[in-house]
């Protein structure tokens, strides 16, 4: 780990030292937004929305989104430790790029320009060495990485070059590992609690997901996702893996205490069904149960399912009331049966509740 030392200090400069969660948002929430990073508004201008999450799910969600806003944030996790990611961690110690690979893809146009360059960034190596399953764009972030020695810098020029439509952030600017208390873990010990080390292990296991948290247990946000969700319109949250990619940004205190704080209004997006491992079993209402748990001050403005996916609408109904959010259902998946949304019709979902729910913003 020594050998790396020198490679992480330089890529965590940008985290700010020596101040709180509160302090921090304190000091960026008293000055205008031009000084915090963001755009003063202006009539006609579109709405600024911040997305966060990680994997497949914020792609959908980014997909969707790209198609009603040019104003557009990913805030992604970095907690994964599988796959290429992992191994980029691991032999580099540099932040997982997978995710966020994952997220510049989404926000590919799709011209010819932007889905070739999504083809390629997606890209995996098959080989019987080294490279093998090693993702182009994975390589392409940390080159830049450790080119630029700024992880905002590197993302914004990849971006640049996709001709991406929006722009991608880690929500910590330090790797960070998952944990889990899971009952029943082990399936011969059904009901023992164990401490579950490791995103891919946690979204794979067998037992029933209690808790998460993270290692460090109170990471630093990168400023510009602090900025980017107090200076937003709106907010989305999920879908996605539930404890591995939607409830991680909770447990970031700078995040949190930006959401809590934040004038924007608050989108939670549910996944179309359960995950297996992660939330086998799991009702709608049960998601929004846990949300609660870990993060028991957060307020939401709308609840998004699928309505295929909601057999009692009265019973999510009472679920979303507890964070003071009203529930709006739309038919939001693919018709090929398959748990996975569909671009358009996400994008109408959003579009809709962006118009109809509370103010009505000067992009309209």
């Amino acid at each position: 780990m020594s050998g790396r030392t020198p490679r992480l200090s330089r890529l965590r400069r940008v985290v700010p030292e020596g101040r709180s969660a509160r302090q921090a948002i304190a000091a960026r929430a008293g000055r205008p937004a031009e000084a915090r990073g963001g755009r003063a508004r202006r009539r006609g201008a579109q709405p600024k929305v911040v997305a966060l999450g990680g994997g497949m799910g914020l792609s959908a969600s980014l997909a969707a989104l790209r198609r009603i806003t040019g104003d557009l944030t990913a805030v992604v996790t970095v907690a994964d430790d599988g796959g290429s990611s992992g191994r980029l961690r691991d032999e580099l110690g540099v932040l997982p790029p997978g995710d966020l690979r994952k997220a510049l893809a989404a926000l590919c146009g799709d011209d010819d320009w932007g889905q070739t360059w999504a083809r390629v960034i997606q890209h995996r190596f098959t080989s019987q060495g080294d490279l093998h399953d090693h993702a182009v764009g994975n390589l392409l972030i940390v080159a830049l990485w450790e080119q630029l020695g700024d992880h905002v810098q590197a993302l914004d020029l990849v971006g640049k070059l996709l001709g991406a439509h929006g722009r991608v952030l880690p929500m910590s600017a330090v790797p960070l590992e998952l944990q889990a208390l899971v009952k029943g873990h082990d399936p011969e010990r059904p009901e023992d609690v164990d401490t579950v080390r490791g995103q891919a292990t946690v979204a794979l296991t067998s037992g029933e997901v209690q808790s998460v948290h993270l290692v460090p247990n109170d990471p630093p946000a990168v400023p510009e996702a602090v900025d980017a969700v107090l200076d937003a319109d709106w907010v989305v949250l999920g879908p996605g893996s539930w404890f591995s990619s939607v409830i991680p940004h909770l447990l970031v205190p700078e995040l949190l205490d930006a959401l809590t704080e934040t004038r924007a209004r608050r989108v939670l997006s549910l996944n179309l069904a359960p995950q297996p491992g992660e939330t086998e079993g799991f009702s709608p209402q049960r998601h929004l149960e846990v949300l609660g748990r870990h993060a028991p001050k957060l307020a939401l403005d709308v609840v998004l399912a699928d309505e295929a996916a909601v057999p009692d609408r009265e019973v999510l109904t009472e679920a979303a009331k507890r964070f003071g959010a009203a529930v709006e259902l739309a038919p939001v998946a693919r018709r090929d049966g398959t748990p996975r949304h569909d671009p358009e019709q996400l994008a109408a979902a959003y579009d809709r509740i962006f118009r109809m729910h509370g103010r009505i913003g000067p992009w309209r």
